[in-house]
């Protein structure tokens, strides 16, 4: 007897026909995201054959954008959002202002009257949350300043339209149905100051409770529950407050639930524990994420691309080169660089969940019409799929503006080069039969210790920004990254270097940055670790040559103790546990290096 199950059909097809789409588009090199929304557009009401609950999955899209702002709090603390609110706060206005009056003439050309131009410039003034962070992810730009700033950027865009979806109500021609139907302000009777008055004190409500309560309660909740030993205790515990704070935020402060994540995620990294609640929320984020992109290529009509395409591409370059282009002088205004005015254009050129959420409102409340809210759809979708091509040529545009140099505060040896950006190669290492460490983690830090110690030549490649700031002050020369995305490894001189060490505590990311290593330069001694025999030889066959595993070295640790402190020292020859294979024996000692 077969079931009526909407939920699993709309988790099992959105994320199968995801990783089909996804792979085709990242084995063409184009963006997975491209694959993910097209995965969306087969499965939406607007194509025929088999869809899925569309409702269903925007509500699964939600929790991915909770869980995404949550690990960017995690990586983000009060410091990092004050160091960037003199370009932020006003760059970000402005912006909205400039993006909402290029839609309102639209608007007004169209014959929708002010209001309606209104509602429709500002559903183009926003970014989308998933597709800035995911772009700034990729491209490791999360904790630099360019990062900060944009990260900086999106969350006043974000209280700026937890505003805007207030008022709107109050700004209706027909605001009766809405205005009853809002328990925080009907009975108040407040007037239009009244309500902005009321939702920014809510708001810094919310924040005072976090920055007061919150700062105490989150950090020794997860220090209390890690104590107990359980793994899924401590990833539920982790979930919990991720999607509780957000629920409360949205539910007693308005505030809305992207907002209320970010503020827990940022509590929650003042805790030793915040690396490893961040690692255990990292497979949910990614998924649910993906749901977000094809739940958002779900809304799209193909048709409109023939019906609509001059009013449509007439969207897309208000909200690509406008918007971006007003981005890119406020920027440069407050005296940054180049290329963070073309990072910060680039991950603002799109659309996304506010302005569904504005576009389906204004439509409520009969100020667009239908055509108008089919516009900001196509715009959303069209722009998200183009995201990636208008990072590529901000890449390109960067190099003509500005030469690439040093950290101009230190003087010291920082190179940052962009995951897209292979153009910027001649901000490399001169160091030749050095040794590249990639990781400054816990492992790393030990390791490029006792290099110093030894005078021993080392290149750090570090995608951690914070991590990159202690390498920084230890002397080392550091390059901003991942060492498993391209141009790393180039920008460390790899082909020079005699040894290369992978510190990664995660086997997978450590295997994509072995496997570059060694087709890089085929006599290099690759030195990582594996916690476990099987991920062991998994590094071994992509080209490592000596691989240390936890148990190896934690048994060797615990033998020399035993071996020193008690009476079977004198016995430190012979065998003492027979289940520990010899060394000439064990799969992870030296071996011939790989040609």
């Amino acid at each position: 007897m077969a079931h009526d199950t909407p939920l699993i059909t709309a988790i099992v097809m959105g994320l199968c026909l995801a990783f089909l789409f996804g792979a085709i588009a990242n084995r063409l090199r184009i963006s997975p995201l491209v694959g993910y929304l097209l995965a969306g557009v087969v499965v939406g009401p607007n194509t025929p054959g088999f869809y899925a609950d569309s409702a269903l999955t925007e509500q699964l899209a939600e929790i991915g954008v909770i869980l995404l702002m949550f690990g960017v709090g995690l990586h983000f603390s009060m410091k990092d959002l004050l160091s960037v609110k003199k370009i932020a706060v006003p760059g970000a206005i402005a912006q909205i202002a400039a993006a909402t009056l290029l839609g309102m003439g639209f608007g007004l050309v169209m014959g929708w009257g002010v209001q309606g131009g209104f509602v429709f410039g500002l559903a183009l003034s926003t970014a989308s949350t998933v597709v800035l962070l995911r772009a700034m992810q990729e491209r490791r730009l999360i904790e630099t300043e360019r990062g900060r700033i944009a990260v900086g950027w999106l969350i006043v865009e974000d209280m700026a339209m937890v505003l805007a979806l207030v008022l709107l109500p109050a700004l209706a021609p027909v605001p009766e149905t809405a205005a009853t139907a809002d328990p925080a302000t009907s009975w108040l009777n407040l007037g239009l100051g009244g309500m902005i008055a009321l939702t920014i004190a809510k708001v810094a409500l919310f924040v005072a409770v976090m920055m007061v309560f919150g700062r105490r309660v989150i950090p020794w909740l997860l220090k209390i529950i890690a104590q107990t030993g359980s793994r899924e205790l401590f990833s539920l515990a982790v979930l919990a407050i991720a999607l509780g704070v957000a629920f409360g935020a949205s539910h007693l402060f308005g505030v809305s639930l992207a907002l209320g994540a970010f503020f827990a995620g940022m509590i929650m990294s003042e805790s030793e524990l915040s690396q490893r609640a961040a690692e255990e929320t990292l497979p949910l984020r990614d998924a649910f994420a993906v749901l977000f992109f094809v739940s958002v290529g779900m809304l799209f009509n193909p048709q409109k691309l023939l019906t609509d395409f001059v009013p449509l591409f007439i969207t897309l370059v208000i909200i690509i080169i406008g918007k971006s282009a007003v981005a890119f002088f406020i920027v440069r205004a407050f005296r940054h660089p180049a290329g963070t005015a073309l990072t910060i254009s680039a991950s603002l050129a799109q659309i996304g969940e506010f302005s569904f959420i504005l576009a389906n409102l204004g439509h409520q409340y009969h100020m667009i019409n239908d055509n108008a809210r089919d516009l900001i759809l196509g715009g959303a979708i069209l722009s998200i799929l183009l995201n990636p091509l208008v990072f590529s040529l901000a890449a390109k545009l960067k190099t003509r503006f500005e030469r690439p140099v040093q950290d101009d505060k230190t003087g010291e040896t920082v190179i940052e080069v962009s995951a897209q950006e292979p153009e910027d190669e001649e901000i490399s290492s001169s160091q030749r039969g050095h040794i590249v460490l990639a990781g400054y983690g816990r492992i790393g830090q030990h390791i490029a210790a006792a290099l110093k110690r030894d005078a021993l030549p080392v290149v750090i490649i570090e995608e951690t920004m914070r991590c990159v700031d202690k390498a920084r002050e230890e002397g080392f020369e550091t390059i901003l990254g991942n060492a498993g995305e391209d141009g790393r490894l180039a920008a460390a001189n790899i082909t020079a270097a005699r040894i290369f060490v992978a510190a990664f505590e995660n086997a997978f990311e450590a295997g994509r940055a072995v496997s570059l290593a060694r087709k890089s330069n085929s006599s290099l001694l690759i030195i990582t670790h594996a916690p476990s025999d099987s991920e062991s030889r998994y590094l071994s066959d992509l080209g490592a040559n000596i691989v240390v595993t936890d148990e190896q070295e934690i048994a060797h640790g615990m033998i020399g103790q035993l071996l020193r402190h008690s009476s079977l020292a004198e016995r430190k020859n012979a065998p003492l546990l027979p289940f520990l294979p010899p060394q000439a024996d064990n799969p992870n000692s030296e071996k011939p290096e790989q040609q």
